[in-house]
């Protein structure tokens, strides 16, 4: 049976001057009934300077409609509940940042159409197992709070919070749909140790992440908006869990990141003009991120850094700086990517770190993989396509590229190895080349097996310095200058290798080079450097007197004519 109670400021007979003696005589009647009784209380337009407790079965009605009751209190709490309780257009404020504004302390409570406000603090207090339901509804600076609770969020707006503007905490379970949380000065949402579900919301001008899961906590997301957040859109840590799935990121310093021992799952996302990183996997945390989209990252579109260990599959990287980083120890797998139009590096393996690539392709960027650390630097590619950048692969510290199945297609070095680092090719390909297909310096070593190098303005093969070169059954194809040059004190072998073409050199080399099994037409140039002693003097008295070594050097004396026979490097004499 329901009980109807009328309250009116104007004390009109019948009804009751104010809430809280509406209440009362519904709790007295509550007290002598022996039949389970509910009551409507229909509350006149007007301003009511009371603080609210409802028990029982109760529904709280502003009778002209949303916004035409305010219920204030100075201090303490604005409105308690035990029971069933239903508020419906009214305004509730609070002053108290020490206590909640509204508390659901037992039983549920649901808010339709209400606005709370409160200066800071708990505007919304769902307490341990209690249900709070808020739909189509307004929050004002408060923070709203899930402690060990059943949360629903309807259709609400969450503005300028001074602190999170939603929580769940200790196990509670929250759902959030189509509702816009704007202005944070912390997180937008905040779920530690308990469970979040956020779908077709709107994040904006949060002051950390506008999503946060922490401390074990599950946070699914779907068809989210974040834009200009100051920290993350999304951010998982402390073992945290959970998918984002169709979410756009724009503008936050990530756009979403993993720490400390996280394990998401991101699925058809869209970050942005971040003005960091895309993603940012660290601190042993991993994840799964699929079919995403990166789109102008002012410094890395993905990265893996600190022990991070990302899987990332058919995503997409576009704009920005450097496309995909491992580096501090971290380590990353990355298959179907598409990396383009970058200023930098599309592919970064650094400081101890390991990266596997496979079926990615890269297109204008200025370098396409740099690898730079000690020998604990690895990256494996494995069908991987370079087009239209400066060098497809660059080698340098005591890092190590494994390449099977590479092309590198109008670039101005296809493969390169410097310092200490060593690169192992394998069926791989350098076509339209403007400097050299495979060029070692330094300390470089490089192996290479059925490595062809097609088309190259300069070398097809070159190795400076110090460094070592080791090629089998490979070919080389119409490289203007040379096809394989070894200079300096460099060294190595070609086994079964073909040099095609119908201008340049086969092969010059200094002595210190193993060619077997050399198929060519072209010339073959054994250039042995001999390098003359700068204190030698020469002193010419009536005769010559020699101090020092003199090397390919012509002396004469006693004649009026001289005729110098000097050989070319081929060995002909003129």
């Amino acid at each position: 049976m329901v009980v109807k109670y009328v309250v009116s400021p104007h004390s009109r007979r019948g009804t009751y001057p104010n809430i809280t003696s509406a209440l009362r005589a519904f709790s007295a009647l509550q007290a002598v009934s022996r039949r389970r009784r509910s009551a409507v209380v229909e509350i006149a337009a007007g301003r009511y300077e009371e603080g609210l407790v409802a028990r029982g079965d109760v529904r709280l009605v502003a009778a002209e409609g949303p916004g035409s009751v305010e219920v204030h209190l100075a201090r303490g709490t604005v409105l308690e509940t035990y029971g069933s309780v239903q508020v419906e257009g009214l305004v509730l404020a609070g002053r108290d940042v020490e206590q909640d504004a509204v508390a659901c302390a037992q039983g549920s409570l649901v808010l339709d159409r209400v606005e709370v406000r409160t200066p800071g603090g708990v505007g919304t207090h769902a307490r341990p197992n209690t249900q709070v339901s808020l739909r189509d509804s307004t929050f004002l600076h408060g923070r709203t709070l899930f402690t060990a609770s059943t949360g629903t969020i309807e259709r609400c707006r969450f503005t300028d919070a001074a602190d999170n503007a939603i929580a769940a905490i200790e196990g509670a379970q929250l759902s959030l749909r189509g509702s816009r949380v704007e202005g944070s000065r912390i997180h937008g949402v905040r779920v530690c140790d308990a469970r979040a579900e956020v779908a077709d919301c709107e994040l904006t001008g949060t002051g950390h992440a506008a999503l946060m899961a922490d401390t074990r906590a599950r946070l699914v997301v779907a068809d989210c908006a974040i834009t200009a957040v100051h920290g993350e859109g999304i951010m998982f840590i402390e073992q945290s869990r959970g998918s984002v799935d169709r979410t756009r990121v724009t503008d936050a310093r990530h756009g979403l990141g993993a720490g400390s021992g996280a394990d998401p799952v991101v699925r058809d996302c869209v970050f942005t003009a971040c003005r960091d990183t895309g993603i940012i996997v660290e601190t042993d945390a991993r994840g799964r991120y699929e079919d995403c989209r990166v789109v102008d990252a002012r410094n890395v579109g993905v990265l893996s850094a600190r022990g991070g260990a990302p899987e990332v599959v058919r995503c997409q990287i576009s704009g920005g700086n450097v496309g995909i980083a491992v580096t501090e120890g971290s380590r990353g797998r990355f298959g179907d990517v598409r990396i383009e139009d970058l200023p930098n590096s599309a592919l970064r393996v650094m400081e101890g770190s390991k990266g596997t690539f496979e079926h990615v392709r890269v297109d204008r960027c200025t370098l396409g993989l740099d690898t730079n650390g000690d020998g604990g630097t690895t990256a494996d590619l494995t069908d991987v396509a370079f087009s239209e950048v400066e060098t497809a692969v660059t080698a340098l510290g005591q890092s190590r590229v494994t390449l099977r199945g590479v092309t590198a297609e109008r670039v101005a070095v296809g493969f390169f190895a410097g310092e200490e680092a060593q690169a192992h090719l394998h069926d791989c390909t350098a076509t339209t080349v403007r400097v050299g297909g495979a060029v070692v310096a330094g300390k470089g070593r490089v192996f290479a097996k059925n490595l062809t190098v097609r088309g190259s303005e300069g070398n097809g093969l070159s190795v400076a310095e110090s460094g070592y070169l080791n090629v089998a059954e490979s070919e080389f194809t119409d490289c203007a200058t040379v096809g394989a040059l070894f200079a300096d004190e460099s060294s190595g072998r070609l086994v079964d290798c073909a040099v095609n073409g119908t201008e340049g050199v086969a092969v010059i080399h200094n002595g210190r080079v193993e060619l077997v099994g050399l198929r060519t037409s072209l010339e073959v140039v054994d250039k042995t450097v001999r390098t003359v002693d700068q204190k030698s003097t020469v002193i010419h008295v009536d005769g010559v007197y020699v101090a020092g070594s003199v090397v390919n050097s012509q002396l004469a004396w006693n004649n009026d004519r001289v005729t110098q026979n000097q050989s070319n490097e081929d060995g002909r004499t003129t």
